[in-house]
Order: C-alpha cells, then structure tokens, then sequence
C-alpha cells in the first residue's frame, strides 16, 4: 500500500494507472486511501477522489468496492459536510442509471434480455455447461450477458444507497427519493421478486428505526417533515404494487400505512387519505371481501364530499351510485354460521384487522360482524343521504332488491336495470385520485343478488315449482349456475330448498321447521314422556334399582358431554400443533438453508479476503524495502553534500555503507549543527539586546521634544477657534436685530387676526358642547325608560314563575298524599288478604288432620277381632265414631290433638251409625289392609299407598304438576277426589 502525502498524489497516481489500461489497480490504489485511517477528516480533494473511484466502480461493476468505499466516506462526512455525501450518492446513482439505460438501449428485445426470475441468483450450472459447449452465441444470450448484468448492478446500487442512508436525519429526502427510483426501476421493467425484497428492506429499515430510536441523527417521525416523506415512500409502494399487480404486497403496505398512521397518531392529508382508499377498493374487489370493499367506498365518497370542493354533480353521482352498488353486491347473508370454531376465530381476528384498515375502531370483545354488516352498511347510506345522490337507476334497483316483493317478475324487472348500470362510468373529471368508476364489474354479483331474492321470495308462495319454470324466471343464469347459488344459501340457512332431477321440481322447505331449535326433537318428545310417566304412575317409596341409576343420568350425561367438549377441545388442540410443528419445520429448514448458504458465502468471502490480505502484505512488504533503501540513498546523498559544504572529511572508498552507519552517521552531523546553530542564536539575542537599549536611550530625547511642540501647536489652533467662534456670533446677533425691526410693523394685524380666530372656534366649541350635552340627556331618558320596562318585565315574570312553582308544589303534594293513600290501601288489603290466607290454611290443617285420625282409627279399628266391628248397637249413641277413634289414638299411645278431644266431649250426641255404613269394608270389596287381589299389606303399606300422591313434599320454586303455591293440596284432592282413602270395587 503506497502513503501519499497529499490525497491528490493518490488522484495523480489513479489517472496515470487509467491511462495505461490498469483500472483495477488505480481502483484498488483508491480503495486502499479512502479506507486508510489517516485520512480522516474531510477535504475537499476527497470529493473528487470520491467520484473517480465511484467512476471505476461502475466501469468494473464492483458494487462491493463501492458499498466500502461510501460507507467509509459517509463516517468521513456525517458530521462535517453531509451535502458532499449527498452529491457523491446522487454522481453514483446517476452513472449506474446511464450505464443501464445505455446496455438497454443496445438491446434489441427488453423482454428477451430481461427473462430472469431474480436478478440476486447466480447462473445455473446448465446454463454454463451450455454456453461452454456451444461454440456459437444465440442474439438472445448476447442480449443476456450484455443487458441483465448492468441491471443487477443497477438493483446492487439501489440496495446499497439504501442502506447507507437508513436512519439518517439528515439525508431522509435522498433516502426518499432513492426508494422513488427503485420502486420505478421495478414497475418499468417488471421486476416483481426485486419489488417483494426492496418493499421488506424498507419495512426492516423502519422496525429498526422504532427499536433504536434514541440514538444520534435518527430520524424524528414526529416531525412534519418526516412523517411526510415516510408516507410519500408508503403511498408510492402501495401505487407500484397495485399496478404491478402484487395484492399480496399491497395489502402488506396498506398495513404499513396504518401502522405507521398509529405509530405517529397523526392523520395525514386527505390527498393521501383518497388515495389509500381507492387502493383499499382495489385490493377488496380482488380478495372478494366485497363488504369491506363497500366499506372503504363509503369512506372514499365522504372524504370526496367533505373536502374536494371542486366536485361535480356528475362525478357525485357516479361515486355514490358505485357506494350502493357496492354494499348491494354484498351477500345477504353470514357464512360464518356453518365454520368451526377456529375458522371463526380467525374470521374475528381478520375482521378486526380489516375494520381498523378501514377506519372502525373495534373492540375486541365486540363481534366484527355486528359492528361491520351488510345490514348496517345500507341503513347508514340511507341515512347518510348517500342513496339520493345515486342516478334513478341504482335506486330503482335498490328498492326492487332491497324493499319490494315480486317473486315472479323480479328477474325481468331487474335485467334491463342492470343492462343500463353496465353501460355507466368512466374517469372521475374532478378526482384525478380516485380509480376509473366501472360499474360493469358490480352486475354479476347483482345478478347473483337477484337470483338469491328469487328465491327467498318464491320459498314464501311456493312449497313445490318445476325446474323449467323456475329457469323462466331467472333470464341472466342457467339452472346449473341457478343449483350453485342455492348449494350456498342453503348451506348458509339462507332459503331451505330441495332439488329433485328425477321428478323436475324444486322443492322449498320452511326454516322454521329445519331450525337448530328442533334438531333435538326426539330428546324433548322423551323427556315429556317421562314427566307423562311419572305423573301417572308415581315412583314408589322403595328404592329400586332404575330408580338409582336415573338421578345419575343427567350427572353422566353432563360428564359426558363435558368428556366430549374437552376430547374436541384437545383435537383442536392437537391440529394447532401439528400446523405449528409444520411452520417450525419449515421455518428451520428455510433457517437451514439460509444458514448453510450464509456460511458458504462467508466461507467464499474468508477465502477471498485471506488471499487479498496476503497480496497486500507482500506488497507492503515489497514496499517497506524500496523505502528503506531509498531512505537510505537519500541520506547518504544527503550526508555527502554536508560532506563538501563544510568541507569534512568524506567516507572512504573500501568503508561498507549501510543505512545504519549512514543513519548514524547522519544524526552525528545533525546534533553537531544543531549545536552550533544554538550558540549562534544565544550570541545573536545578546547583540540585538544591546543594539535595543542603545536605540531606546538615544529615541528618548527626541520624543520629548516632539511631545513640546506639539502642545504648543494645539494651544495655538485653541485660541484660534475660540476668536472665529466669538466673531461668528456677533454677526448672527446682529443679524437677529434686523429681522425682529423688519416684522415689528406687523404685530397689531397680527393680534387681530388671532381674535378673529379664537372667537370663532370659541363659538364652534360652545355650539358642539350643547348639542352633545342634550344628545346625552336625551340617552339618558332613553335608557331609564328601558331600565324601568325590564324592571317590570323582571318583576312579572319572578311572580309568573314563583305561581308555577307553587302550583307545581301543590301537585307533587297532592299526588304524595293519593300515593300514600293508595300505598295504605293496598297495605290494608294485602293484610287483610294474609289474614283470609290464614285462616284458610288453619281449616286445611285441621281438615288434614281430622282424616289424619280418622285414618288411623279406620286402620286400628281394621287391625281389632272381627266379632267388634259388628257390634255398633252395643255403642251408646254419645260416643261415636269420633270418640272410637280419639280413644283408640289414645289407647294406641299416639298423639291426639286438644281441640279433638273436646270436640269429642262436648259434641251433641248424634244418631248411631247404620249397620251398611258400619259394614261398608266387608261389603263393598277388602279392607284397607288388602289389596284387590286379597294379598294382606301392612298398615304401612297401606298408609303409604294413600298418602303418597298427597303427603309428597312438593317440588322446588312453583309448586307441582298441578298448580304452583300453597293450594296445591286441595287441588291434588280435586284432582284425585276426596282425600279419604275409597277401596277400589271389584
């Protein structure tokens, strides 16, 4: 590596290598000064040197050696002299353009010479196997090796201009218009794989802004300035995408939009607004997302009508009559009702994603479908006023579609409508913004649409049409594309139908009936059943077997339905993982791949770079030597010439001359003439110290001198003033005298007139005085007057208000008091009902419990010898039945109530029992103690057969089968007779 002392020996030297055909080397002489640290400050000389080593680097087609080279001159520049960095970037930019214009220019077929799938990949081995053994060269891969390597170039240069200006304050429009020209490099010749890259390199270069922001000379996206062309730069990606054709990365730059919009929480123009949504428009149609589509129309029509001023009445309609049109295309109805569950959850993410593009900012807990709908889109155009702006075509189809009903004539009501809309649009005149207004592409979907309501319409009149007459009615499709539609609504529950090709009919169905709520009908019916069941026939007080498992069913049907959520929870699950193992093998194999060709290419660069560190240090080596023995023939060339100047003794001819003898030899030399020139200098100090005295001893007389006339002469020049100044005023008093004589004579006219003078603007005065003093009492008057008038209308209106409030007063009163009236009445009623409740359940309870004992005495009476139970004359008349039981209760040991025993005591004797009632269990069928077929029970048997329809506890919350609250005893007698147990005849 050769040091030049000056950066312009190493721009001589450069020239010279040119000049004989050594580019490479004059390139690498440069390469070799820029990257040297002892240039590290900037020069002008560095400028010039930048452009010529730019100017190799393009000849030779070393993107690398200039990506060195400008990183190194931008860390040279970046706090001294941006401006130079920016000019050497433009030079740079500007011959790699013209070098690739001029290799395009010489092509004769662009599209031949450009057929390369990525400009980054090498060439493929067949590629080279085949050039080398084919001896002659087709004109296609001239074409090719003379056009497609200036482009690669020319996308390297981009990428590292880039790159060198990222997260750069002071170059952001440089940096801007760069990704100007690459985003026209690739949409001029196509280039849609550079596009995808460059469009990410971007995106990397903005996240890696947000995540060092707080370093020096970043860009401050809170700036105007800033924000603007970051947004310029998004808006021209998302233009270039949608014309090349890329929805894909034009969505991706819609994001980017909006993300960087929420990242400055700033909403830019309302230019830049349109233009985001007609691409939003275009990218919606082609994704088939025509709600969201429609959306963003409504969103583009109201930013046209709030801030386009110049908007002409025709281009409103065309814009609001495409907003309609729009939301009609929409389907009518929601495809998520037959997803799963996942599809569903990543229906919901979408939709939140797409709102928030739009401009409707959901919440997550909220359903994007209830917030963005079909339904709601058209109501909003209504109310908006939207859909009278429209032309009188959409709207006829818009009522026809949306409000009437005609089943059987739609079709050809619509299909001249739709002819007319299809023959509609064109350019916007007052929108440049805004896409070209096609209304043709909305007519398929609208005949869709209509086919749809077809058959909505025909499902609600018809239950059964024939094919050929259903094919009449829809002019604009064939029955097969017909049967398609209807395989979707129906699968959508939108219109339930049948087709049945064998018999020629269609057949409709009713919703109704096909609902989810049905699905279950045969559980219901079987559970009806069992409540049926168990009214009839009442579950017996012994437990058996069924009646064990049956309260356990509903506890393992739950547990198995629970079983079966949680297996389809865990299948999900597993699907989860198995497509997230899928992207991770994927992502580590890419990972791999990339890994393994990074290494390779590192492995190539390491290689490379070993070989050219090892030319470099032998030509340093080489270099050090011819130094030092150039050093050492100056020296010794030197030292001779010291030799015969002082006429020293010269070296002998036999003496062996090295550079270190000479160096010695020289360094003797010079400390002997340094010392000498020392002495000379201490002798030389010392006289001219003594010749400075000598100098300032003889000056000091002569100044003194000086200083003495020259005061005299200032004294002179002072009196002489003082005298011309005392002459001039004599002259200027004198002079004075004159002129006051001279107007002396005027002085009486002058008096006159200024009387003249002051008695008429005296008069003035006192005339403008009066008038202004009456125009004041005169609004004086005035405003007492109107002070008076708002005193009274004051006064009234406080005794109109204070009348209101008092009889407002006694309203509110009046109607506290007929509230608590009313309150006191319904208190008193309520009690009044409480107390009848009462004493109605206090005569059930005693009813109750009078057959209660009654029972019981029948039973201990059944249970007695039957020799006793015919023996009722023996009874006095006194002591009946009653006193038979209370007595048997008592003797039993059991508890007998105080009121039964009275009654029992005091009750008037009564007529004795016939012997047929005393007999009516031996006559009428078997005792209470058998059953019809004379199998004995026992007495609790018994009691349990005829209480176990009544002394059941009742269930929970409503009461029973019969009827809900306390009454549902007496309702169970009625329903079942009297509560006395009757023995069933034979």
């Amino acid at each position: 590596m050769a040091n030049f002392a000056k950066p312009e020996n190493a721009l001589k030297r450069a020239d010279e290598l040119i000049n004989v055909g050594q580019k490479q080397d004059a390139l690498q002489a440069l390469h070799d000064l820029i990257t040297s640290k002892r240039y590290r400050a900037w020069q002008k000389p560095l400028e010039k040197i930048m452009f010529k080593y730019l100017d190799l680097c393009v000849d030779l087609k070393r993107g690398r050696f200039a990506k060195d080279g400008l990183i190194q001159y931008r860390i040279v520049c970046q706090q001294v002299n941006v401006s130079s960095l920016e000019e050497v970037i433009k030079h740079f930019l500007h011959l790699a353009t013209e070098k690739a214009e001029q290799a395009r220019s010489q092509a004769d077929a662009l599209e031949e010479a450009l057929d390369v799938d990525d400009l980054e990949a090498d060439r493929k081995p067949e590629d080279l196997q085949l050039s080398i053994v084919s001896g002659e060269k087709g004109k296609d891969r001239s074409d090719r090796e003379l056009v497609t390597p200036w482009f690669k170039f020319l996308w390297e240069t981009y990428r590292t201009v880039l790159e060198i200006l990222r997260n750069n304050s002071k170059l952001e429009a440089l940096y801007a218009m760069t990704a100007h020209k690459a985003f026209q490099f690739c949409k001029q010749y196509k280039r849609t794989t550079e596009f995808r890259r460059l469009c990410e390199i971007i995106r990397n270069h903005l996240a890696n802004l947000n995540k060092y922001r707080d370093q020096r000379d970043r860009p401050d996206l809170s700036a105007p300035e800033s924000l603007q062309l970051y947004l310029d730069t998004r808006f021209d990606q998302l233009k270039v995408a949608t014309e090349l054709g890329l929805w894909q990365e034009a969505f991706r730059s819609v994001e980017d939009i909006y993300g960087l919009m929420c990242m400055v929480k700033k909403t830019p123009k309302s230019s830049l607004l349109m233009v985001y949504y007609s691409k939003l428009t275009e990218i919606f149609w082609i994704s088939s997302s025509h709600l969201y589509h429609a959306y963003a129309w409504f969103k583009l029509f109201s930013l046209q009508k709030n801030f386009n001023k110049n908007l002409s009445q025709k281009d409103l309609q065309l814009i609001s009559s495409s907003v309609v049109l729009a939301a009609l295309s929409v389907p009518p109805f929601d495809r998520a009702q037959s997803a799963s569950h996942m599809e569903l959850e990543n229906e919901k993410e979408r939709n939140l994603r797409m709102a928030n593009l739009i401009g409707f900012n959901l919440e997550p807990k909220f359903e994007g479908r209830d917030m963005l709908s079909r339904s709601a889109l058209l109501s909003e155009l209504v109310s908006r006023g939207v859909l009278s702006c429209a032309s009188q075509e959409v709207k006829d189809l818009f009522h026809v579609l949306e409000h009437e009903f005609h089943p059987l004539d739609l079709g050809s009501k619509i299909q001249p409508l739709l002819e007319k809309i299809s023959k509609s649009g064109g350019k916007l005149s007052s929108a440049p913004s805004l896409p070209e207004a096609q209304l043709s592409q909305y007519v398929p979907a609208l005949e869709k649409l209509a086919t749809l309501r077809l058959l909505q319409q025909v499902s609600k009149i018809y239950q059964t049409i024939r094919i050929e007459s259903l094919s009449q009615l829809v002019p604009f499709f064939e029955f097969s594309v017909v049967e398609k539609i209807s395989v979707d609504a129906v699968k959508n529950n939108f219109v339930a139908m049948k087709v049945d090709h064998m018999k020629g009919v269609v057949i409709f169905g009713n919703l109704g009936i096909e609902s989810d709520g049905l699905r279950d009908h045969l559980a219901v019916f079987a559970e009806s059943l069992s409540k049926v069941r168990a009214m009839l026939y009442p579950v017996p007080s012994k437990a058996s077997k069924l009646a064990g498992i049956i309260p356990n069913l509903a506890d393992t049907v739950e547990k198995e339905h629970k079983r079966l959520l949680a297996r389809k929870s865990i299948i999900e699950k597993r699907k989860e993982d198995q497509e997230r193992q899928q992207l991770e093998m994927e992502r580590e194999e890419e990972q791999k791949r990339l890994k393994l060709q990074k290494l390779t290419e590192e492995a190539e660069q390491k290689r490379l770079a070993a070989e050219l560190a090892e030319r470099r240090k032998q030509r340093i080596l080489r270099e050090i030597e011819e130094k030092e023995l150039e050093e050492a023939q100056a020296l010794l060339e030197d030292t001779e010439k010291r030799m015969k100047k002082g006429k020293k003794k010269p070296l002998l001819d036999g003496e062996k001359v090295t550079k270190q003898t000479v160096m010695e030899r020289a360094l003797t030399e010079q400390l002997k003439e340094r010392q000498e020139m020392e002495k000379k200098l201490q002798k030389l100090a010392k006289t001219m110290d003594y010749l400075e005295r000598a100098k300032r001893e003889e000056a000091a007389p002569l100044i003194e001198a000086a200083y003495q006339r020259r005061l005299v002469e200032e004294r002179e020049f002072y009196e002489r003033e003082q005298q011309r100044e005392v002459e001039l005023s004599k002259e200027r008093h004198e002079s004075d005298l004159k002129e006051k004589n001279r107007l002396s004579r005027m002085l009486g006219n002058k008096e006159i007139f200024q009387a003249q003078v002051i008695s008429r603007r005296q008069a003035e005065f006192d005339r403008i005085r009066t008038e202004r003093e009456e125009r004041i009492s005169q609004i004086i008057r005035a405003r007492k007057q109107e002070r008076d008038i708002k005193r009274k209308q004051i006064y009234y209106l406080t005794i109109e208000e204070e009348r209101i409030r008092k009889l407002q007063e006694e309203e509110e009163a009046r109607k506290r008091e007929e509230a608590e009236r009313l309150k006191k009445e319904q208190a008193e009623r309520k009690a009044k009902l409480d107390e009848i409740a009462e004493k109605q359940r206090q005569r059930e309870r005693e009813v109750e419990e009078k057959g209660r004992l009654e029972r019981e005495a029948a039973l201990k009476g059944t249970n007695a010898p039957p020799a006793r139970l015919a023996e009722p004359t023996v009874t006095p008349a006194g002591t009946a039945a009653p006193a038979a039981t209370a007595a048997a209760a008592s003797g039993a040991g059991k508890y007998v109530p105080k009121w039964k025993l009275q009654t029992t005591e005091v009750s008037p004797p009564t007529a004795a029992p016939t012997p047929s009632e005393t007999d009516r269990w031996s006559n009428r069928g078997p005792p209470p103690g058998d059953d019809h077929w004379g199998n004995s029970r026992g007495p609790a048997q018994n009691t349990d057969r005829w209480t176990s329809g009544r002394d059941r506890a009742p269930p929970a919350e409503g009461g029973d089968r019969w009827g809900p609250g306390p009454r549902g005893s007496d309702e169970r007698r009625s329903a079942f007779g009297s509560s006395r147990p009757r023995p069933t005849q034979r």
